[in-house]
This record gives C-alpha cells, sequence and structure tokens, in this order.
C-alpha cells in the first residue's frame, strides 16, 4: 500500500466511542461512531447485537444520551449547524423525534432521572440557565447566572441536581452546587481561588446521596466522595503521580480509578470500605474512556500510537468492534527538555527510510481538559493514542514533535494554570526549548521547521509566527483565533467565560492582555507561508476576525493562502479531513521546496 493510502485508510477506518448503558437497562447502550463518515449517534441492543444509526446529520451529532430505563435515546441538534439548538429525545427501537419545549442555546449538559426527568444546561447571550423538565410539563429554570454553569449530574430519583458553575468569574476553577428540584440549594463546594471543584455522579443506587467529585486541593486532580446533606468528605489520596480521576461501581462500594501520567492510562479499582487498591490490567497506551458494568468487569475504549482504537473488556475480550481495521501507525518515543518553567514533556515520531535531521512538523495540539467542551483552549494533553494525522505526517516523509507544554493538563495544577494573564507567550517558549533541543540533537533540520495546529493549537500557529519569524519554515492554522478581542464579540458564551478567565476579565477590562496575545498584533512581523483552514460559521471560531488577519498579510505583500469549507458544531466529516489533511500536506512540502 501506498503512503497515501495507507494514512487516508487510517482516517476512513470507522471509530465507535465507548458505549453508554441504561442503569436499570444495562442490555441498552448508545455510542457514536463515525461509519457514516460523520460522527453520529447509534442505539446498540446488547442481548441481540443489533444496533441502528439514530441521527443522521449533514455535521454529524456531538452529544447523545440513554435514560435510566433504557426507553429514551436523548441527542442534541441544531438546525443552523451553528451548535445552537435543543435536545430531542426519541424511542429506543426508533420512532419520531421529540424536541425539548425550550428556547434554544448552546448546551450545557444534561443529567436523566428514572422518571423521565430530565435536567437539561443551556447557554446564550442571556447567561446560563439550568432547566428541569419533567414528562408532560413545561421545563421550570431551577438556576440562572451570567457566568458559567453545566449540568454534572442527577440522582436517579431525580431530587438532587448537581451543578459546576463558576459564579465566582473563574470556569478553570469552577464550584460545585447542588439544588433540589424546586431550585432550592442543599449545599455548596468551594475551595476557594486556583483550587476547582468539579462535579461528577452521584452514587448509581436508589436513594444515595453520594456525589463523586474531583478536587485539587494537593496540587493536582483527585476524587473524593461528597454527602451534601451531611456535609461528610472522603479524600481518596493515592501514591501515584499524574491526575486521578474516577468513576463509581454500580453498588456504591467501590470506585474505578483512571490515573493518566506522562500520556499514558492505566486503571485500578478502589474499595471504599477497606481502602484495598487494585490494578485492573490493561494494555500499554491511552484509555479514553471507561466504565464498570453490572457484572464488575470494566469495559474500555483503548488505543496506541501504534495501534488502532477497540472497545474492550477487562475479561479480556473486545466488546464493540467498529469494523475495518486501519493499518498500523507509527510508534513514538519520550523526550524530557529543561524549559523556562521547568521540565517539558514531548513525544517524537520520526519517518522510515528518510536520514536525519529531519523535516519536521511541530503539531500543536487543538483542546483538551476542562475547556474540551469549549471547542479551544489550552488543556489537554499529548499521549501515546492513535493520531491518522500523525501517521500522515509521518508517512510523507516528516518527524512530528508534540510538546505537553505549559497549560497541559496531567502535570499538576500549577504547570496547567502557569499560562493565565499571559496566553500564548508561555507555551510558545515551552515550544521553543524544545525546537532548539531537536535541532541540537540532529533530529530536526533548522531549515526545515513548520508549525500546524487546530483551533488553540491554530492560534499558537499564528502567534508563533509573529513573535518568531526566524524559527519556522511555514505554518498550517486551521479555525484559529487570530484577534482575542474579535473573537469574544462573536464566540458563545461559555468561550467567553474561558476568556475571561484566561486573561483576567473581558476585552473591556483588560484590553492590553487581549492585545499582547492576539496573534494580529503581530502579523507585520510574519515572514514565513501561511496557509489557513477556515470553517463557515464554525462555532469555535468564528471567521470574521479570522478574515482580518488574513488581510492584514495579504496587504502586505504575505504570502498567505487559505482554504474553505463549510463548518458545523461536531468534527469535520471523514473526507473533509482527508482534504484537510491533503491540503496541509502538499502546501508543506511546497513551502520546503521553494526555501530549496
Amino acid at each position: 500500500m501506498k503512503a497515501e493510502e495507507r494514512w487516508q485508510a487510517r482516517f476512513r477506518a470507522p471509530r465507535v466511542t465507548l458505549p453508554t448503558w441504561a442503569r436499570h437497562a444495562p442490555h441498552r447502550a448508545v455510542y457514536r461512531g463515525n461509519a457514516s463518515g460523520a460522527w453520529e449517534i447509534y442505539a446498540w441492543d446488547r442481548s441481540s447485537g443489533r444496533t441502528r444509526q439514530v441521527t443522521d446529520r449533514p455535521h454529524g451529532t456531538r452529544y447523545g444520551a440513554i435514560d435510566p430505563t433504557g426507553r429514551w435515546i436523548w441527542w442534541f441538534g441544531d438546525t443552523a449547524g451553528d451548535g445552537y439548538g435543543v435536545w430531542s429525545r426519541q424511542p429506543f427501537h426508533g420512532g419520531p423525534d421529540e424536541p425539548l419545549v425550550m428556547p434554544p442555546g448552546h448546551p450545557c449538559g444534561l443529567a436523566l432521572a428514572s422518571d423521565g426527568t430530565a435536567a437539561v444546561g443551556r447557554s446564550s447571550r442571556d447567561g446560563f440557565e439550568i432547566l428541569l423538565a419533567r414528562p408532560g410539563e413545561e421545563p421550570v429554570t431551577l438556576y440562572r447566572h451570567d457566568e458559567y454553569a453545566a449540568v454534572a449530574d442527577m440522582s436517579l430519583d431525580g431530587s438532587l441536581i448537581a451543578v459546576n458553575h463558576s459564579e465566582h468569574g473563574d470556569v478553570l476553577h469552577p464550584a460545585v452546587r447542588v439544588v433540589r428540584a424546586n431550585g432550592s440549594t442543599v449545599a455548596e463546594l468551594n475551595d476557594g481561588p486556583g483550587r476547582g471543584v468539579t462535579g461528577g455522579r452521584f452514587a448509581p443506587v436508589p436513594g444515595d446521596r453520594r456525589l463523586l467529585v474531583l478536587h485539587e486541593r494537593r496540587g493536582r486532580r483527585e476524587p473524593l466522595v461528597w454527602d451534601p446533606v451531611t456535609g461528610e468528605q472522603r479524600e481518596i489520596w493515592l501514591r501515584v503521580r499524574g491526575d486521578i480521576s474516577a468513576d463509581w461501581y454500580d453498588d456504591g462500594r467501590a470506585l474505578l480509578i483512571v490515573h493518566r501520567q506522562r500520556g499514558r492510562t492505566e486503571l485500578l479499582r478502589y474499595d471504599l470500605a477497606g481502602g484495598g487498591l487494585t490494578p485492573i490490567e490493561s494494555p500499554h497506551g491511552v484509555i479514553e474512556a471507561a466504565a464498570p458494568r453490572p457484572d464488575g468487569t470494566v469495559e474500555y475504549a483503548w488505543s496506541s500510537a501504534s495501534h488502532p482504537p477497540v472497545v474492550k473488556s477487562s475479561s479480556g475480550h473486545v466488546v464493540l468492534s467498529p469494523g475495518r481495521t486501519p493499518p498500523p501507525s507509527v510508534p513514538l518515543e519520550d523526550i524530557d527538555v529543561e524549559g523556562p518553567g521547568g521540565r517539558i514533556h514531548a513525544l517524537v515520531s520520526r519517518p522510515e527510510r528518510v536520514a536525519a535531521p529531519y523535516p519536521t512538523v511541530f503539531l500543536l495540539r487543538s483542546h483538551g481538559g476542562r475547556l474540551a467542551e469549549f471547542g479551544g483552549g489550552p488543556g489537554g494533553q499529548d499521549d501515546d493514542s492513535f493520531k491518522p494525522r500523525v501517521a500522515a505526517w509521518v508517512d510523507s516523509g516528516f518527524a512530528v514533535i508534540q510538546v505537553n507544554h505549559r497549560g497541559s493538563a496531567g502535570y499538576g495544577s500549577a504547570w496547567r494554570d502557569a499560562l493565565r494573564g499571559d496566553i500564548g507567550h508561555i507555551e510558545l517558549a515551552d515550544v521553543a526549548a524544545v525546537r532548539d533541543w531537536a535541532v541540537e540533537r540532529g533530529i530536526a533540520d533548522p531549515d526545515r521547521l513548520v508549525l500546524a495546529g487546530t483551533a488553540w493549537g491554530g492560534y499558537l500557529t499564528l502567534l508563533a509566527l509573529g513573535t518568531q519569524p526566524k524559527a519556522w519554515a511555514a505554518g498550517i492554522a486551521a479555525v484559529p483565533i487570530a484577534d482575542h478581542a474579535a473573537a469574544y464579540e462573536e464566540e458563545a458564551e461559555c468561550l467567553r467565560a474561558a476568556h475571561r478567565a484566561l486573561l483576567g476579565g473581558s476585552p473591556a477590562e483588560v484590553p492590553e492582555r487581549y492585545a499582547a496575545s492576539s496573534p494580529i498584533t503581530y502579523a507585520d512581523m510574519v515572514e514565513a507561508p501561511l496557509l489557513v483552514i477556515t470553517g463557515d460559521e464554525d462555532p469555535r471560531c468564528p471567521g470574521r476576525h479570522v478574515d482580518g488577519y488574513v488581510r492584514a498579510l495579504t496587504d502586505r505583500g504575505g504570502d498567505v493562502s487559505v482554504y474553505r469549507y463549510a463548518a458545523g458544531p461536531g468534527a469535520p466529516t471523514v473526507e473533509e479531513r482527508i482534504r484537510q489533511m491533503t491540503v496541509s500536506i502538499d502546501f508543506a512540502v511546497r513551502s520546503l521546496q521553494a526555501r530549496g
């Protein structure tokens, strides 16, 4: 198989997410899959093995859920492709959609009770709102605020609703409030400035009020169990490094611990009665999601840089096969580089049959962590997962370097929060340190260095070309932020909240910070050729400020190309991703050849 056919086959191989099952009917499940070419919601009857595609929308469907009884499948849909819409439900075995009668908005969480009650979060220019929708009744407002708020979970009986909020103005370090179905407050958990508390799931046992929470009291994310009625808290402290998240076993007596460190994942069982910790065997790599089944086994979605994704069980068998298996991918190696803020962990993938120093792509991460739901922002972690985009660059003769710069999750709260107030420049200082290391070690050719990124990674690409103009031979920025102040005027309310938290206020309050971190401020300094990939009506990165940046470059004779595509609220379709990858590789090759 030729290199181009091989990397395109990795994109085209269908993928699925970890199935989510109904609490009272665990043989009924839903998952997202892209067999149709776009990510859609599927229903799976595990007892019969039958699956059916629930949604079929031009840009795919990003959010779906199943109610505890297994009777209804819920999904979020918009009409204009802008991520602004309402939730609908459909019978598990098919039937007409029933839209929820409420004002449209951007989704901010959904939780479902056994009696059919739904707690729904939405945002609009009017702020953030949590509504309670009982069967056959008009939705009622439980909570409203100008600052960010989202539904975390609802108890099985519908009596308690957990809300993650940032009334204090810092969406990156939220608090948790538990309210009753009439909107009255039961309790609040707020650890103060710089120490976020994020609500997870209520115990999956009828009448159990305990809520699983993630806190940062010791400089990293760790779980605790909280009873909001009595106020009792139990912190789960483990002798491991890295970030920890957790989920309940079905009987409420144990927790599934998900431990992430240096781009890999391990699973453990923690017994609440005695504090015993038992490792759960899983392959070396990355577990995107995991959940315990009623029989005590654990199912998880796993992949590694060299092995394609699969949904497996701790019992050893494959749970769900998406179908066609993609070609093997490319392995990676870990490196550690001393940087201006401490040791930086990065990942390197090298091409075969090409001599070093290599033409090298620094692939800047799009988003992740707490801002994943916002569609952009720092956070997340580059890891040892299966990434067709990385493999496409390597198959085309490039080395790829991914940098877990400051702002990344998984290395402690201080590392993640280090860039606040000075976004962009701090991340790029770490990227520069890794770049210099790779050049000194003879890995990267200093005359053939390419920057590429999407969303926040696209933003960093633009900023680097203007602030480090001599260092880069070419840049590729997909749906980037070019002007933070202009983006703030257009973007969704949840993104505005993230901007205020990262920069310490709105553009009116701290205009100098918005300007200092905006690529358009440094447009006159750009020397390298640039490819901008922009989506029409993309809700994550509205395009008008990008158009202004492109005009600023072209007006001064800059070498800039623009690729436009029809965007939507979800990820681009498989074929669109392949087109963008083809355009990116061709642009990089031409740009480097032009340098001689």
